[in-house]
């Protein structure tokens, strides 16, 4: 892996911390102004549905005019928007910033071309293992961060968030160079933003199958990533502190499989089995997490998902990359990363309306639901799996 693969990996772990600062809180911040499970699961969505449609537009964008400048737009996002979240005043000012963060939120699809522009075919999957693993990293001090950010406020780690987006911004700016080789700047209509590539995907040979396999088991696990954090508060009855250190063992398992499990596993297995193991893994697990409400038992049970959990998203790129044209890298990572901002915007929906907070042992539902879901989903991603098995791997 050269220089550039490397500095794309630091902002991927710089982008990754600036995230997972806000996972512990959004749930709890969305409380702090008056919003129901509902109103809450809704500000998981206004940001995954915006994310929804402009992330095809920069994939698109990033293959017509390299992926630096796009990177920088999306970054800037970010910053500017977590600054807004986290003075809000009121619940729209934070409605707004969800909605900005979401329609300049690219970065993860442009950095993931990045990766296959600089890597080649033999050691992608090592690369979005890695990229994987520095993600997983931010997973790892994400929490932490956000732990000491919350002694002094909910909305203070919204601000740490932005300005850990703008250390990432700096770096894209000064010290990454561009990856595309030949950009498509000759382009007859300049409006062809690539929106009409959200069914057009559908269609590439591969690719299609795969955004569907991804959009499926997305919104499965958002399903269960909304109710995991009132289930883990109010039916184990345990604190916001707990919490935020699950999330980092969560992390720290994560970077563990992406670096060394990813290359274990490759050497035995391919990246289609490597998924098809990490999903049916993940379905057991939310079957299997609310049966027994005694939280060693969740720990236990959440351990063995976190490992397998981590290996999903980069065999996903992993084939996709594989699966797509070289000058078709930043749209099909884009549209992947689209559909997969779709699914998040529809998982918390389901299990904001499937939860009552006047019973809390309602937020089990949507892990079994989520559990019962995937497995369908596996099922149907064994079935189709030829139509996306790169040749390479027959």
């Amino acid at each position: 892996m050269n220089r550039v693969f490397w500095i794309i990996a630091l902002v991927a772990f710089i982008n990754s911390l600036s995230f997972t600062i806000l996972i512990p809180i959004i749930y709890l911040y969305g409380k702090q102004f008056g919003l129901s499970d509902f109103h809450t699961s809704l500000l998981f969505s206004i940001y995954a549905i915006a994310q929804f449609l402009a992330t095809p537009v920069i994939g698109k964008l990033s293959d017509r005019f390299g992926r630096k400048p796009l990177l920088i737009i999306s970054l800037a996002g970010t910053v500017i928007a977590n600054f807004f979240a986290g003075t809000a005043t009121a619940a729209i000012t934070l409605f707004l910033a969800r909605f900005l963060d979401g329609i300049t939120g690219g970065n993860n699809a442009v950095a993931q071309a990045m990766i296959s522009d600089v890597t080649g075919t033999e050691r992608r999957a090592q690369g979005f293992g890695i990229y994987g693993a520095a993600m997983g990293l931010g997973f790892v001090l994400g929490p932490a961060t956000s732990l000491i950010a919350q002694q002094i406020s909910l909305g203070a780690a919204f601000l740490v968030s932005g300005a850990v987006a703008l250390i990432a911004l700096i770096i894209t700016i000064f010290f990454l160079p561009e990856t595309v080789k030949s950009q498509e700047h000759q382009v007859q209509n300049i409006f062809d933003l690539g929106l009409d590539t959200l069914i057009k995907g559908l269609m590439i040979p591969g690719v299609g199958i795969l955004l569907i396999i991804n959009f499926c088991i997305g919104t499965t696990f958002t399903i269960f990533t909304y109710a995991f954090q009132p289930y883990f508060l109010k039916v184990l009855e345990q604190n916001k502190e707990s919490l935020t250190l699950m999330f980092l063992t969560f992390g720290v398992l994560g970077v563990i499989m992406q670096t060394w499990g990813v290359r274990i596993l490759t050497k035995y297995l391919n990246e289609s089995k490597i998924l098809l193991l990490a999903i049916f893994v993940r379905s057991s697990s939310f079957i299997l997490m609310p049966v027994v409400p005694i939280v060693s038992y969740f720990v236990v049970v959440s351990v063995i998902f976190s490992l397998f959990n981590s290996l999903v998203q980069p065999m996903v790129n992993t084939l996709i990359s594989l699966n797509a044209k070289p000058d078709e890298q930043g749209m099909a990572l884009g549209l992947n990363s689209s559909y997969l901002s779709m699914s998040n915007g529809i998982g918390p929906v389901i299990a904001g309306l499937i939860v009552n907070q006047a019973n809390p042992i309602s937020y089990s539902y949507p892990l079994y639901l989520a559990g019962v879901l995937t497995f369908i989903v596996l099922l149907f991603a064994i079935v189709n799996r030829q139509k996306y098995i790169p040749k390479s791997n027959f």
